[in-house]
């Protein structure tokens, strides 16, 4: 009898945003109360980078270059706001452009700055996979950092 996995519960594409101090751009979406990157489901018939410019667009204001999108990763984890549920998630990075402003669904921008100490309101996505992720791949985050996430310490940096 073949073995059958299911995927994620919920699809989404997640971006990215660094602000010139390298601070990473983290929303609130209104009745919650985790930290995420900007982002959200996929509509259908959207590629996943589609939905990562979409969402910036909605939630953001911002104007993301479709040339400028850099695939960081595919995650799947726990859903930050759905419990029990999966998420599995498309993650990019781009260049910040403009300033962000809260809009649609979005009830509160913060920056995250990964060299200090985490916030304990982070979704689970971003702390478990993305940031050690970006650490991994030799973004500009502390050493303190890296010591919370020690598989990410192992990995060589060019």
């Amino acid at each position: 009898m073949a073995s059958m996995t299911a995927g994620p519960d919920i699809v989404v594409s997640a971006v990215v945003l660094r602000d010139s101090d390298g601070r990473i751009l983290t929303v609130r979406k209104t009745g919650t109360q985790r930290f995420m990157l900007p982002g959200g489901k996929r509509e259908p018939g959207e590629t996943a980078a589609q939905t990562a410019i979409r969402e910036c667009a909605e939630e953001l204001g911002l104007v993301l270059d479709p040339s400028r999108l850099i695939p960081l990763g595919e995650f799947v984890g726990d859903a930050a706001n759905e419990p029990g549920l999966t998420l599995g998630s498309s993650v990019f990075t781009h260049p910040l452009v403009g300033s962000p402003v809260a809009a649609a669904e979005i009830a509160e921008l913060r920056w995250l700055d990964a060299s200090q100490s985490l916030p304990r309101d982070l979704a689970p996505m971003l702390e478990h996979h993305v940031l050690p992720t970006l650490e991994a791949t030799g973004s500009p985050l502390s050493l303190r950092t890296v010591a919370r996430y020690p598989q990410a310490a192992s990995t060589p940096h060019s």
